[in-house]
């Protein structure tokens, strides 16, 4: 059912996970914005159907990640041209260590590590197989410890990669 209260709510609990969630795949917050903003206004489209999905948040997110790949994508081999986050430290240094990834491999890493979600789970939403999924993380944890040595422990709450 179309309930404005329930998606509200939804939309409150959620969006600012999802929209940091896009920024730190996207390198870009005006991106990750629009993206992010046309993600929560197909899902109130379609509310019926997204809030009996396993993960209406899930939902949201792949939409939205499918959004920014889709208008921003160029160059070589496919892969998108994203703009380096500033220079700075904290997320912003995470963030350029992450636009450094193949797409494939950042997403994971963002839906794994700063989403919380479940390699089963990232498995569903791209449709891959859990192993691919696994792969997909222990390259990019090995790209990543290679360019943030000190700080690969933090990305992934101290699970080994």
């Amino acid at each position: 059912m179309r309930e404005p209260a329930d998606f509200d709510a939804f939309y409150d609990a959620t969006s600012r996970r999802v929209l940091h969630q896009l920024y730190a795949l996207t390198g870009d917050l005006g991106r990750a914005r629009d993206c992010t903003q046309e993600a929560y206004a197909r899902a109130w489209r379609q509310w019926a159907a997204v809030s009996a999905a396993t993960s209406p948040e899930a939902w949201v997110r792949g939409t939205a990640w499918r959004l920014a790949s889709r208008r921003w994508r160029g160059g070589p081999g496919g892969r998108a041209r994203w703009s380096t986050a500033p220079p700075g430290t904290g997320s912003a240094d995470l963030v350029a260590a992450l636009l450094r990834l193949p797409e494939r491999q950042r997403y994971a890493v963002v839906v794994r590590y700063l989403a919380g979600a479940a390699v089963a789970e990232i498995a569903a939403e791209t449709g891959t197989s859990a192993a691919t999924v696994e792969n997909r993380l222990a390259k990019a944890c090995a790209t990543l410890a290679r360019i943030l040595p000190g700080d690969i422990a933090v990305l992934t709450g101290g699970h080994r990669v």
